[in-house]
């Protein structure tokens, strides 16, 4: 209200990247880049859809993240032939990819070398710390995945706590 950020759920435990926080992402680097980012307009999943507001793709094989700087879609959704580079196979990858919707880092690409990142998700969590993405359990992935309303414009906002104050 009134431009102040309000809590929505109590506190949910999460995972970042394997080296933390950086102000300075770059692709192939397990950090998890700070600032604030929108949701993207489509949420995928290995399941069908629990019943988000979004439009939602179920995955099937040949599904894509083009994580390879050098192609022409990347930093996107692709189905088809493995982009290569740093790609995500993504019909492969559960529990993570069970459900998961895009943070959009980098999204519109802007060009950079090194190139700046991509395939930011928020994401159900697997054994350990994420590639650069954040990860909740399923049932607070779920619980966040289903309240999110696309046309609130909703943001995440991703720094370390003594952080926050930037945003």
């Amino acid at each position: 209200m009134n431009g102040a950020w309000r809590s929505k759920f109590g506190v949910m435990s999460a995972r970042i990247g394997t080296k933390g926080f950086s102000d300075s992402h770059v692709e192939g680097v397990s950090t998890t880049p700070t600032g604030v980012y929108g949701i993207g307009s489509t949420m995928y999943g290995v399941n069908g859809n629990p019943g988000v507001k979004y439009s939602y793709h179920r995955l099937v094989a040949n599904d894509y993240w083009d994580e390879n700087p050098s192609s022409p879609t990347y930093n996107s959704f692709v189905h088809g032939t493995n982009p290569g580079g740093y790609s995500e196979a993504l019909w492969q990858t559960v529990p993570q990819y069970n459900y998961f919707a895009v943070i959009n880092y980098n999204i519109p690409v802007r060009a950079a070398t090194p190139a700046r990142g991509s395939g930011i998700f928020l994401h159900v969590k697997g054994s350990g710390a994420t590639a650069g993405c954040v990860s909740l359990t399923q049932s607070d992935l779920l619980r966040v995945l289903e309240w999110l309303a696309p046309g609130a414009s909703p943001r995440i906002v991703m720094a370390p706590s003594q952080n926050l104050g930037r945003y």
